[in-house]
């Protein structure tokens, strides 16, 4: 994942200016990082190493959200709604 990416993700969810590490911004980078390997999934399927490192970032993107959750319903549900996570 390029940089340029990150920047742009980080740019659309903070909250305030040079925030990089609200719940929602790790979210955003984490639900990118699920996507491209996911693609990257399907064409290597063999490839058991990234199959585990996905694995373990849905379970920290999942307890980010539960996090949130407990924090601040709204703002939750606005992430959910604008990445299209099922939840």
């Amino acid at each position: 994942m390029s940089q340029i990416d990150k920047a742009a993700i980080q740019k659309a969810y903070q909250r305030h200016e040079g925030d990089t590490g609200s719940s929602e911004v790790q979210i955003a980078v984490l639900t990118k990082k699920i996507e491209l390997l996911t693609e990257h999934l399907k064409s290597h399927k063999k490839d058991v190493s990234s199959r585990y490192g996905l694995i373990r970032m849905v379970a920290n993107r999942r307890k980010l959200l539960d996090y949130l959750k407990r924090r601040d319903e709204a703002s939750y549900q606005k992430l959910i709604k604008d990445l299209g996570i099922r939840r």
